[in-house]
């Protein structure tokens, strides 16, 4: 047999040509020992960029990559500890989504086991580490043998993802980075799912956000990432749908890493914005009824059962709820311009300025300020008086808060009359197509 030659494999996708598996196996493990040189691995990521990839390359794609490390399988802790499945979730990010604190306990607190591991932040969106390590004491790296016995003990994990898992996505994320090849759909969804499969999941629930606060700003870009995704789980044997939901507006009224903590809070004390509560138990259900458990989700908002599971996921990955999250010292009031009903606020404009106070990183190795952020004190649809407050700013550095408080003067559209209400949830697909 002759040897692989990169170069055949990127001329390939160049010539708009399809690849074998074998060229892309073989093209996925030089990359992984490194016999597939940078400059060789970004010129087939662009080629993929510039020309695309059938379903059939991207699922080859994904099942080299989760094979460059290791794919658990939990399914031990499942029966051995009584629970009643293997879940998870991913979303694609946005402004103020702190779904996934809320989301892990509660689906824990029906007796499913929720193995969720998650990542920081970048840019204007944040990340759920970032805001579990605003909680005193939070450790989010855990050791193989602390992640096992918490997912059985606890059923809810929320940490850092070893390198074990699909290693060579984290060399290939790297030079999209540089590279400008992010925005690739099969890109994209390889690289998530490589990592949502390699854990052992039975079950996946993807949140794929759409509008100006989303990586996807466009609904058939949204569609197009989800269906692939979906198609890449469903051969892989993970039972894989996904909702289409709206960014254009934040979710919820607080972004920041302390301050989306409280909101978490608040939500799972049965109370909060309806629009985090109304996705969190939208994105569960599925998931609940898949298992036959004939519960509506929110029951366990209300009666105090996924906060129990919140703190208990919290103590056993060594945090402490009691202790007061960091505010940033400094605050600054926006308030409105004119008198009317808010219309819209702009989820880039609000990220943009969350992002600027310090809560959030440009580079990835960037600290961030945990108790920086923005209030939001209104919601689209809200009546409003001109100089009435309509957010506040928080940050430890105050040079920083007119840049941000110029951004979110814009983010704020006010005007006569009702506002148009939308709705949150913008399709429901699974492998059969769109649910409802």
């Amino acid at each position: 047999m002759s040897a692989f030659n990169p170069i055949e494999a990127i001329a390939t996708k160049r010539d708009r040509q399809v690849l074998s598996g074998q060229q892309i196996r073989d093209f996925v493990a030089g990359v992984h020992d490194g016999s597939v040189a940078d400059e060789q691995a970004a010129a087939f990521l662009m080629a993929v960029f510039l020309n695309g990839a059938t379903e059939t390359e991207t699922i080859e794609l994904t099942q080299a990559m989760i094979d460059s490390g290791q794919r658990q399988d939990l399914s031990a802790i499942v029966t051995e500890h009584g629970w009643r499945g293997l879940v998870d979730k991913h979303s694609t990010g946005g402004v103020g989504d702190k779904i996934t604190l809320i989301l892990t306990p509660l689906l824990a607190s029906f007796g499913l086991a929720v193995p969720q591991l998650s990542g920081r932040g970048l840019g204007h969106t944040g990340g759920t580490l970032d805001k579990l390590e605003a909680i005193a004491g939070f450790q989010t790296r855990l050791s193989e043998k602390q992640y096992h016995e918490q997912l059985a003990t606890v059923g809810g994990v929320i940490c850092a993802a070893g390198s074990t898992l699909a290693p060579v996505d984290a060399k290939l994320y790297a030079l999209r980075d540089v590279t400008g090849t992010v925005e690739s759909i099969p890109l994209i969804a390889a690289s998530i799912m490589s990592k949502k499969i390699a854990e052992g999941t039975d079950a996946l629930m993807l949140d794929v956000k759409v509008g100006s606060g989303a990586f996807m700003k466009e609904l058939n870009q949204a569609t197009a990432l989800a269906e692939r995704m979906i198609t890449i789980g469903t051969a892989a044997g993970v039972r894989t749908e996904a909702l289409l939901t709206r960014m254009d507006i934040p979710l919820g009224l607080a972004i920041g890493n302390s301050l989306e903590v409280e909101e978490s809070l608040q939500v799972l004390s049965g109370a909060g914005p309806q629009d985090v509560r109304d996705l969190t138990c939208a994105l569960a259900q599925p998931l609940l009824e898949h298992y036959g458990i004939q519960h509506q989700a929110a029951e366990n908002l209300d009666n105090g059962q996924a906060m129990k599971k919140f703190e208990e996921l919290v103590a056993a990955q060594g945090g402490d709820l009691s202790q007061d999250r960091p505010l940033g010292k400094h605050r600054l009031e926006v308030t409105a311009s004119a008198s009317g009903t808010v219309k819209h606020i702009d989820a880039l404009a609000v990220g943009q300025a969350s992002w600027s106070l310090g809560a959030g990183r440009s580079r990835k190795e960037d600290p961030v300020q945990f108790g920086a952020g923005v209030q939001l004190l209104h919601q689209v649809g809200a009546e409003v008086s001109s100089g009435q407050p309509l957010a506040v700013l928080y940050t430890d550095t105050p040079e920083r808060l007119e840049g941000a408080s110029a951004r979110l003067e814009k983010a704020f559209t006010i005007g006569e009359g009702p506002a148009d209400p939308k709705p949150l949830i913008l399709d429901h697909l699974t492998s059969g197509g769109a649910a409802r």
